[in-house]
């Protein structure tokens, strides 16, 4: 068992070096679904329901309710109000600067310094996106009536978006594992 443990105790290095790859998949796959339509619909609501993200948009919430597309269908009215709200020129934008960041994490492996901003930039991206749980009403399952005696509506029940949020606390923590690593890397050749 001494062996077992000590072998992963070996791998420490490598097993961040694995988040790090973890989190530019993550990055790069989601920041480049965000050149797509449905993915592009699918952030509205977070967007403009955010006071950090919602001047990005040209309309005010609640309005986009009326303007959802379905997952795998385009209706054009809908398409054409989120040209109007800027909804796609603002995706754009956005995955790029998270297939950035995830670029970013993956240099992390070879320079320190990219590393530490990145895990920064992770952390910081993670709070924005966690914050939409408090910021965002479709975070939590709405009441839509019913005859159970206890309902199952609001707080703590969390609807798929707000299922999709939680997670990214795994992101925020991925972001101090990085960072720290990278910290602890440039002061180690700093003392040469």
């Amino acid at each position: 068992m001494y062996r077992f443990i000590s072998f992963l105790a070996g791998l420490q290095n490598q097993f961040i070096n694995f988040l790090r790859f973890a989190v530019f998949l993550v990055m790069a796959w989601i920041g480049g679904l965000k050149a797509f339509q449905y993915e592009a619909d699918g952030i509205v609501p977070f967007v403009a329901n955010s006071p950090v993200m919602s001047f990005f948009y040209s309309k005010k919430a609640p309005e986009y309710q009326q303007y959802k597309n379905p997952e795998g269908k385009t209706v054009q009215k809908n398409v054409d109000w989120h040209n109007e709200n800027r909804t796609y020129l603002f995706s754009y934008g956005l995955g790029a600067v998270i297939v950035g960041i995830g670029f970013f994490v993956l240099l992390g492996i070879w320079f320190p310094k990219i590393g530490l901003l990145s895990g920064v930039l992770t952390f910081g991206m993670s709070l924005v996106t966690l914050s939409f749980l408090i910021t965002t009403p479709e975070t939590f399952v709405p009441n839509l009536g019913g005859d159970f005696p206890t309902p199952h509506y609001g707080f703590p029940y969390l609807s798929a978006a707000g299922r999709l949020v939680i997670k990214d606390i795994i992101m925020l923590a991925a972001g101090l594992v990085i960072a720290a690593d990278s910290a602890k890397r440039l002061l180690v050749s700093e003392r040469g």
